[in-house]
Parts: structure tokens; C-alpha cells; sequence
């Protein structure tokens, strides 16, 4: 009996540290995004774990043309919020479309059965390999620091994963419903908007969250084929570490909570479809 107590004791201890060695980085983030200048570079070495002096100047120093000791850059994040907004919406949106489409053709059909994995394979490639001869090719057809060029390059790298995911939601859905649905009298267009795709919410939802995330969050391609115009939030994350701005690690904090927002309220406003979306497929009879 005590050896099962102890047991238990042991297994509760190990899981409270590995959640907190995994949540550390997350409580210093939201700390250091409330933490006064002098408390984030303290010349004596000191560490203040709880903001002693809570303020909210690492979060409006980024919305301020203002030059001074927190914000050193002339340009605000602004900018950088709203481009990684529309850039990433607008290639999740494209992404979704051209790989939902494909994806059903290659299910239902059996069209390229191996272009999933043959797409995924591209994946695989280094980025750094392939990043000069793009930047070179979107400089000569003018395409260096706009939006639709980088909505092409996000749209077109997350295609593999929106296709090889909602092809596994569609093997799911069992091909009697549209064979149904056509002797109702529905066409093959028909058939999938009306009865398919509303089955496949749950794909769809997890599929675009998981896209979104890979747009939002990049940071290579938007540093290579941008420079003011469109730059996104990573790139104006890194500004705010660059050697002649100083480290600036309260906004730089202030501005990881920002970014982190769009994605939570879209993971709120699927959340009823992306549990279903996530397990979909994972139990087979």
C-alpha cells in the first residue's frame, strides 16, 4: 500500500516538472512583457521573477513613432501586424481551396494516388537550398517585397500538408454518400459541396489551423523577400534584437503575446470542429 502511495507521489512530482520545465518559457514571456526597462536589464546581475513594478510601456512603446530607450526603431509594429494578418488569411484561404479540391479529386478518383507523399517529398528540401535562386526569380518578375508575393510562396508551401491531410478526412467519409447523392440527382460538384464538405469540417478546420500557423509564424521567407513595405511580425522581431537597437527582450516579449493572439481566437472559433478534425480517422473498425 505505501509503495503504491509512494508511487503515485513520485509520478505526480515528474509530472509537475515537466510541465513547468515546458511552461517556464511561456511565464517569462508574459513577465517580461510587463516588466519596467530597468528590471529586464538589470546591470547587477539581479533576476526579478515577478515584475515589481508592473507597467504597460513594453506593449504602447510598440505602437509609438516616438524613438526612445524601449523603442529605439522609427517604425511601429503596426505594420508588421496588419501584413501578417492579410498575408497569412489570404494564403491559409488559398492553401485550403486549391488543397481541398485536390485532395477530394485524388480520394474519390484516384487521381495520382502518390502525388500526396510526392508533394510532401517536397517539403524535405532545405529551405536554405532553394531560397536564393526564389529571391531571384521574384526579384526579376517584380514580386520582392509585395503581398501576393510571399501569399504565393505560403499558399504554395503548406499545399503538401493541407493536401496529404484532407485526403485522409475524405478516405474517411465512405464514397456510398456521393453515389447517393448523384442518383438523387446532385452532380459531382453538388455531391461534394452539399453532402462532402460539411462532413469534412473537422478536417478543414484543423487542416487551415495548421497552415495558418506555418504562415503566421515564418520567418526565413518573409526576411528574405521583404524589406519595409510588407515585412511581418517575425521579421520585426528580429529588428528588436538587432545590435543596433540593443536587446530589447520587454518588447520583443510584449510583441510574442501579440502575436500569439490570432491564433488562439481562431483555435476558439473552430474548437467544436478541431477535436473532431484532429482524432478524425485515428480509430478504424
Amino acid at each position: 500500500m505505501e509503495q503504491k502511495i509512494y508511487a503515485k507521489i513520485v509520478k505526480y512530482v515528474l509530472v509537475v516538472f515537466i510541465v513547468s520545465v515546458f511552461f517556464f518559457p511561456i511565464y517569462w514571456t508574459i513577465t517580461m512583457a510587463f516588466k519596467p526597462h530597468m528590471e529586464w536589464t538589470s546591470s547587477a546581475g539581479e533576476i526579478h521573477w515577478i515584475p515589481k513594478n508592473p507597467t504597460l510601456t513594453n506593449f504602447t512603446s510598440l505602437f509609438q513613432r516616438k524613438v526612445s530607450v524601449v523603442s529605439p526603431l522609427a517604425s511601429t509594429a503596426v505594420r508588421p501586424i496588419i501584413n501578417s494578418i492579410i498575408i497569412s488569411v489570404a494564403s491559409t484561404a488559398f492553401t485550403m481551396i486549391l488543397g481541398t479540391l485536390a485532395a477530394y479529386g485524388i480520394s474519390r478518383y484516384k487521381v495520382a494516388p502518390n502525388l500526396p507523399f510526392m508533394l510532401l517529398g517536397l517539403r524535405m528540401i532545405p529551405l536554405a537550398a532553394i531560397i536564393v535562386p526564389v529571391m531571384v526569380l521574384w526579384a526579376y518578375v517584380g514580386f520582392i517585397d509585395t503581398a501576393h508575393g510571399l501569399i504565393i510562396l505560403y499558399a504554395l508551401s503548406t499545399l503538401p500538408f493541407a493536401v496529404l491531410l484532407m485526403k485522409t478526412f475524405f478516405d474517411e467519409i465512405p464514397t456510398e454518400l456521393d453515389e447517393a447523392a448523384i442518383v438523387d440527382g446532385y452532380s459531382n460538384w453538388g455531391a461534394f459541396t452539399k453532402f462532402i464538405l460539411p462532413l469534412a469540417k473537422g478536417g478543414i478546420s484543423s487542416t487551415a489551423l495548421f497552415c495558418f500557423i506555418l504562415n503566421w509564424s515564418d520567418f526565413i521567407l518573409a526576411l528574405t523577400l521583404t524589406d519595409r513595405k510588407w515585412s511581418t511580425i517575425p521579421v520585426y522581431l528580429d529588428k528588436l534584437q538587432s545590435g543596433y537597437v540593443g536587446k530589447l527582450y520587454g518588447p520583443k516579449a510584449a510583441l510574442a503575446l501579440i502575436a500569439v493572439i490570432p491564433p488562439v481566437i481562431f483555435g476558439l472559433l473552430i474548437q467544436k470542429y478541431l477535436v473532431r478534425g484532429l482524432t478524425f480517422g485515428a480509430v478504424k473498425k
